[in-house]
């Protein structure tokens, strides 16, 4: 199947003031937000490992199309409810993805440790591996994405999926960091997470329509 690209961006884009809650403040503490270079390299290792994320869960579950005639209209089913989950999460009614990151939270546990291993003084190459290591904190957000690079059909699909939402997120955790607090504050705001949750929430629905156009029975 072809990578849904509008999901993606828009996933990323509507995701970013929970992106600077979560990222951002792990990258100003490095002192990462002082430098741009430095900022670059750490948000391009935190996309590289979604793009790693979303080959192996599209890998993993790709294959549930030519399982099932149905396969890939329930893999969409999931994508969207994950998606309507989403917005839910981005108005802070947090309970609708928690379960989730509990899950996650039992990879990260074995992740964790190996940021501490990282020398002080840290070169390009280790704000790369930094970045990386960090993208793989559980995040309802990354998660909720995960499903859509699954129903996307094969790893290269699913890897590019992951990408595209990446940069999605990308604009806010790098100017930000460079510019204006301002910025911060708008993308946290409860106006605008209730406008991105308001978008996901119809795309959701939408999703979920054209799914039930296409069951076969």
């Amino acid at each position: 199947m072809s990578i849904d690209i509008a999901a993606a961006l828009l996933m990323g884009l509507a995701g970013s003031g929970h992106c600077l809650a979560m990222c951002g403040g792990l990258a100003a503490a490095m002192g990462y937000q002082q430098s741009p270079l430095r900022l670059f390299w750490y948000n391009l290792g935190r996309i590289t490992s979604y793009a790693i994320a979303g080959a192996i869960v599209a890998a993993a579950l790709g294959t549930i199309g030519s399982v099932s005639i149905n396969g890939f209209v329930y893999l969409r089913i999931a994508a969207g409810v994950m998606m309507i989950l989403l917005a839910l999460y981005l108005i802070q009614w947090n309970a609708a993805l928690l379960w989730l990151e509990k899950l996650g939270a039992v990879l990260w546990r074995r992740i964790q440790p190996l940021t501490r291993k990282l020398p002080q003084q840290k070169t390009t190459g280790y704000v790369f591996l930094g970045g990386m290591l960090w993208g793989w904190l559980p995040c309802g957000l990354v998660y909720s994405a995960l499903t859509w690079a699954a129903l996307s059909g094969n790893p290269a699909s699913g890897a590019g999926f992951m990408l595209l939402f990446g940069i999605g997120t990308f604009p806010a955790m790098f100017l930000t960091g460079i510019f204006s607090q301002k910025i911060t504050r708008i993308l946290q705001s409860k106006g605008f997470r209730w406008i991105a949750g308001i978008l996901l929430m119809g795309y959701g629905i939408a999703t979920l329509l054209i799914a039930a156009k296409q069951l076969q029975f």
